[in-house]
């Protein structure tokens, strides 16, 4: 008995087809077997366009990407050149981290994203609620689990570090979508659609709430329920389980000193001078001190004072070296990413693919808004890291395979 493996073209999947072979036949098979990977590697090099794989993907949306990607990076290597050179002697560690960790494995896979045609993922749903069910519980309940902060979001595995919780938004975004997009009419009634939403939110959120990261929870919450409004649920629905969720809220700051303090701190910095108060009043003090056409890039003096001036508070760095105006330039890419996202789900070509690019694109937009209301004291501070800017290969590589998706989307926005 011997396996002959065959890969199809679509969707690409690699099949398995058992066979006896004659031993004459033996060198055929494997002939055979050579071209089906040459055909897959001919696969990878194809262009963006062409039969069967969809119209050429928005070039706005990758445009974009590429310059967040290369100002992300060159402002990355500003804020944290004081740092890594205070901890590590040299000045680019955390950049050549970030490239080693984020942009290139980033890279590679939202490539991967944007060559498998979106419906391949449909019919993995229920595998990507299980992984990402899977994953909190190795954080939650075993020594894999490791604490950074106040919370325990990381699992180090032979040496590698990754924050699953990023994965899971990615992970229940493509549930999701599988799931409201088969309900139908049926998402309207109580029993059929909203309950069982509302249980498997609340799984999700119990086991984020354990580690605990609040500010993850909520960027999942309101992807949820942006999902759950598109896809037909009723108002009074939806009203009674933001109201639910938002009282499941107050309970949860008033429960815990430091997130009560944190919110506290962000009515009044005054209250904590040396927590998060500090980092509250340092935040403001950069971005003021960028005027109009900021200090330069490099001369930021707030990134001595400023707690992880690399990760949730480096857009404070950025708006004092390059100032208000360059500021402005900077956060309308972030305006175009999220136009072109919306631009994307009005012209999906069926509901799964308009309820994942909905998903992806409530995530970005609300995990970007979080993290600058946040340095200009509109938010409390919630450890949000700033999309392609922030140190951290999880987030900067989730995002990456999420906008493969989102372009793989695109490619099939004409073909109605």
């Amino acid at each position: 008995m011997i396996n002959v493996y065959y890969f199809h073209r679509q969707p690409p999947v690699l099949i398995c087809l058992s066979t006896n072979l004659r031993e004459p036949d033996y060198l055929t098979s494997c002939s055979m077997i050579r071209k089906r990977k040459n055909n897959f590697i001919a696969w990878l090099a194809r262009p963006f366009w062409g039969r069967g794989f969809g119209n050429q993907p928005d070039l706005v949306l990758l445009v974009v990407v590429g310059f967040l990607l290369f100002f992300g990076l060159l402002f990355l290597s500003s804020a944290s050149s004081t740092l890594a050179f205070g901890k590590h002697h040299d000045t680019y560690f955390f950049v050549k981290q970030q490239l080693l960790h984020g942009i290139l494995p980033g890279l590679l896979l939202f490539y991967i994203a944007l060559r498998i045609n979106y419906k391949v993922y449909e019919k993995l749903a229920y595998l990507f609620l299980i992984v990402s069910l899977i994953l909190l519980l190795l954080v939650v309940f075993t020594n894999l689990g490791n604490q950074y902060g106040t919370a325990t979001s990381w699992i180090n595995l032979g040496g590698i570090s990754f924050q699953p919780s990023e994965f899971v938004k990615l992970f229940f975004i493509l549930f999701l979508a599988d799931w409201l997009s088969k309900k139908g009419n049926r998402i309207k009634n109580f029993k059929t659609g909203t309950l069982p939403f509302v249980i498997i939110l609340s799984i999700i959120s119990v086991l984020i709430i354990k580690q605990p990261d609040i500010g993850t929870l909520i960027i999942i919450a309101l992807i949820a329920l942006a999902m759950f409004f598109a896809s037909g649920a009723k108002w009074s629905h939806l009203a009674a389980i933001i109201s639910v969720g938002l009282a499941g809220l107050l309970v949860l700051i008033k429960a815990a000193p430091y997130r009560l303090s944190r919110f506290t701190a962000w009515l009044n910095p005054d209250i904590d001078p040396r927590g998060i108060g500090w980092q509250i009043k340092q935040s403001l003090i950069a971005v003021g001190s960028g005027g109009w056409l900021g200090l330069g890039l490099g001369d930021s003096r707030q990134k001595s004072y400023l707690p992880m001036p690399a990760n949730d508070s480096i857009f404070a760095i950025i708006a004092e070296e390059i100032g208000f105006i360059f500021t402005l330039c900077f956060l309308a890419l972030f305006v175009i990413l999220m136009m072109r996202g919306f631009y994307i789900i009005r012209n999906a070509p069926d509901n799964f693919a308009k309820l994942t690019a909905l998903g992806i694109t409530v995530w970005l937009s609300t995990q970007i808004f979080i993290n600058i209301a946040g340095i200009i004291q509109l938010l409390p501070l919630t450890g949000v890291p700033l999309s392609f800017v922030s140190l951290g290969g999880s987030n900067l590589v989730v995002t990456l395979v999420s906008i493969g998706i989102l372009a793989n989307i695109s490619r099939f926005t004409n073909q109605r």
